[in-house]
Parts: C-alpha cells; structure tokens; sequence
C-alpha cells in the first residue's frame, strides 16, 4: 500500500504534542511535529485547564503537518487523560472556564453523593473505582456551585471531544472515556440514566456514545484551509490515553487476561484486558475500575498514584534552590539506584500525596507519622517512590488475580514510565514475574493505529499488537533479589493500613 500518514494530538498533564504516525502496511513509524506544555493553571483560588490555548498549539501542530505532509494525511484523532469535562450551551458556547480534576471543590462530593445512592448501587451500575476526581463528583459539585451554568449545558463533552469538535463540529463522547466518568452504566453501555436521576444530574445535556474507531467528519472548512490539510478524516480513536496505551500493548495473548499492563506516566495504571465488567462485591472492596477498550473489551483495573511522586518532588526540590538543569529525571535515577534500599516507605496512594504543597514535605511528614527515617537527600526521596510504586503494583497485581482467578506471567510497561529502567526492573523484583518495557510512545502508536483500523488498511486488535511488535524494540527485565522483597512486603502492607 502507499505510504499513509495518521495524526494524534496526544495531551498529557504535562505536555502535548502532534505526532505523526507513517504507516506502509507492516510497520508504523512515529515522528514528533510539535510539543507543548500543558499543566493546571492557578485561577482565582481554583485549577483549569487551558483548553482554549491547548487548541491553539494543536492547530499550529496541524499547520507544521500540512505543510511536511500534504496530502499523504489521512485523518487526525485527539486522546487525553480521563474524568475532565466541559459544557456547551445552545450556541455552543463553553460555559465557565474548564476546570482540572485536582481541584479541591470536589472535597466531600463523594459522602454527599453516597447519602442518596449506597456504594453498591454506583458500582453495579458504573464498574468505576470510587476516587473524588471522577467526572460524576465533579459535576455534583459543580450542579450544587453553579446551578445556573449547568441548566444553560446543551452538550456534555469529555476533553478530548471537545476538542473534536474543534476539529470538525462533533458532539459525541468516545466511550472509552466515557467509561472514566461513573455516569455510564457498564452493562448496558449507555450513560447511567437510573444513578443521574437519582442524583438529580440534568440528562439532556449527555450525548451520544461512539466507538472508538468512529468517523467523526471532515476537517472544518477553516481549519483545513489554515493547515493545508484538505480532506482529512476526524476519527475518534480510543480517547482516554490509557485505552489507546492499552491498544498497543506488544502482547501476543490478546483475548487471554494472563498478562497485566502499567500504563507508567503522571498515573500508573496497572490492570488486565477483560471481556466484561468485573462488578463482584470483591471487586467494589478492593475498589477497582472497569474501563471500556478497544473491539468491545474492557479494562479491569486500578489507578496508582504514578510518577507524580517524581515529579512533583523535581518541583520540591528546585523551590530548596535546586538547579533543575543538574536534576534531570535521569539524574534522579541514577541517585535513586546509588540509595540505600528500602530506607523509607509510603503507600503512593495516600490522600496527602494527591495535591500537596509540595512533595517532599508531604513525604517527610509521612516517613515520621510512621516511624521510618526521613529521606535526607534526592536519590533517597526517589527511590522511597520508587520502590514504594513497585510494592503497590505487586498489591494490586494481586488483587486482579484474585478477581480473575487467572495466574499473570508477564506484566507489560508501556508509556513514557517504560523509560525508567531501574523502576521497571524494581517492579520485577517486587512483582517476581517479568517487566517487558516498551513501547514508550503507545498511547500515540495506539490513537494512530485505530485510525487506521477505521480507514480499513488494519484489522482489528490483534493485527494493531501485531505492527508493534514489528515496529518497536522492547527491552526486558527478570526479578532479581526476590527474597529481599519479600522480607519487606508485610512491612509496605502494614503501612499501608495505618
């Protein structure tokens, strides 16, 4: 086949980007066109994101493609984290500023929630972990804040199909994020329209679900002019970044749940591809989520608080008069590996960890309430991250066996967290099977790919797995010292009920 061109604004919490996918038939290669900061902006004592200034840097992305890539570009689709919203009113007008999910008004949404509709009952209906982030909270937060802005909501749009309808005009929502939100039933696949009325959530507002894989419609008009792009496909890929990281895991084994995977980034996101929704009262106690995947799976898993630990210690230390450019995360690495181990714990988990002031501060008042020594140096506060992630992945690793009752032989790291080789081979010896890394860019490798499964030059699934493997070197990593971690496991799990 002629050499085809796919491209992903794929937007992180920290950064974004336009990549671009070329794919000839066998192997899919990426290339970066353009990169963007991305972050919560402090605004009047609240966080938002700037969503406005987000399309801004995407269309300049489009602009960098058509101009390297003419006519060889044959659709674009846009993938973000998960939970986050806007609303539109008649004219499409976005009503408020868009609001980041670390906000605090969502600071006792959940016990409100809970006191109209029992735990159990969300559960059986959305599948979903119980996190106050999640987009249910926030719109009860902001139903009970802004009253009058949510009866003006025409439209309920998830980020990144906000941002499609930049792109084209659509108003639909990708049902993989939709999964995200705990306002979509997991059995029937619609939105929760029993646990919205029960909550006295507004239903007219919420649109219709999509597949992922879906034609959305051309390029606007303008937009096609501005970027030399003409005729150029919207196609909503799986939106929510972890379900286009999923899509191109490396596995050989896709329909059989003994592999595990992290999706490593600002969030761990560590779980097993499954066919349904695992809704046992099991599951709800060990209050994991079940998110929706490409070809009709879903993904039995938990969020980790990741390497927002790293990071938000990076930003510590620089306010102690750090020189940043001296502390590179490779540089923290290689302090960390240069550590005494297992010198100090934290369950990464913690709700001091979500939103502190600043890391290292909120990690020294942990190590004390618990009676461990308190880091005195860089390498040490990130290997006590590091190595306290690996013993969170071994927990829930073992929680998702003991739901599926299926042994996992291999855990695959996938994301810009699969760059860190001592966490990777820390996660073997904590977990005691092997870590395969790689690839670092799936979330773009896997948006670009359904992309092309929608055009028809990929089959499905199994065939989108098949060009990773082809495409991407995977590095490995086989537990080592094992007996060590075990030794210290009753250790992590005491701190982590205390």
């Amino acid at each position: 086949m002629a050499k085809r061109i796919y491209l992903a604004a794929d937007l992180g919490a920290e950064s974004g980007r336009l990549m671009a996918g070329s794919f000839d038939g066998s192997r899919i290669a990426l290339e970066e066109l353009h990169r963007f900061p991305n972050g919560p902006v402090h605004l009047g004592g609240t966080l938002r994101w700037n969503l406005v200034g987000l399309w801004q840097q995407i269309q300049h992305g489009l602009g960098l493609a058509g101009t390297k890539f003419g006519d060889q570009v044959a659709s674009v689709g846009v993938d973000t984290w998960g939970v986050d919203f806007v609303l539109l009113n008649r004219n499409d007008e976005l009503l408020g500023q868009p609001w980041n999910y670390r906000d605090r008004r969502t600071d006792g949404m959940m016990q409100k929630a809970l006191q109209k509709v029992s735990r159990e009952e969300i559960f059986a209906q959305t599948g979903l972990q119980f996190m106050e982030i999640n987009s249910l909270f926030q719109m009860l937060a902001m139903c009970e804040r802004d009253p009058e802005l949510v009866a003006q909501a025409e439209r309920f749009l998830m980020v990144p199909d906000f941002l499609h309808w930049c792109l084209c005009g659509s108003r639909v929502v990708e049902f993989t994020n939709a999964t995200t939100t705990q306002m979509l039933n997991a059995t029937t696949r619609t939105w929760a329209t029993e646990l919205l009325s029960k909550l006295q959530i507004p239903q007219q507002m919420f649109p219709e679900i999509v597949a992922p894989g879906t034609k959305l419609g051309r390029l606007r008009s303008e937009i096609a002019a501005l970027s030399a792009l003409k005729g150029v496909e919207v196609v909503a890929p799986a939106t929510h970044d972890t379900g286009s990281a999923v899509a191109a895991v490396p596995t050989a084994f896709t329909g059989r749940p003994n592999w595990a995977y992290i999706s490593s980034g600002t969030w761990s996101l560590m779980g097993l591809e499954v066919a349904d929704a695992v809704l046992s009262e099991h599951a709800l106690r060990r209050n994991v989520t079940n998110e929706g995947g490409l070809d009709g799976t879903y993904r039995l898993l938990k969020n980790i608080m990741g390497l927002w630990l790293v990071q938000q210690c990076r930003r510590a230390f620089a306010r102690r008069g750090k020189d940043l450019s001296d502390l590179d995360y490779t540089e923290l690495t290689r302090q960390a590996a240069a550590a005494t181990p297992f010198r100090s714990l934290i369950d990464p988990d913690a709700e001091a960890f979500l939103r502190p002031l600043d890391m290292a501060d909120a990690i020294a008042e942990e190590c004390r309430r618990t009676g461990q020594p308190v880091p005195e140096n860089e390498g040490q506060y990130i290997r006590c991250c590091l190595e306290s992630l690996a013993f969170k992945y071994r927990m829930v690793l073992r929680w998702l066996e003991e739901l599926t009752s299926i042994p996992v032989q291999v855990i695959h790291v996938v994301g810009g967290g699969g760059k860190n080789e001592l966490l990777n081979q820390l996660t073997a010896d904590a977990c005691g099977i092997p870590v395969h890394a790689g690839p670092v860019e799936a979330t773009a490798l896997g948006n670009v790919l359904v992309q092309a499964m929608a055009t028809g030059d990929v089959g499905g699934l199994s065939e989108i797995r098949e060009i990773v493997r082809r495409s991407e070197t995977i590095s490995e990593f086989e537990p080592q010292n094992t007996a060590q971690w075990d030794e210290q496991w009753q250790r992590f799990q005491s701190l982590c009920s205390r």
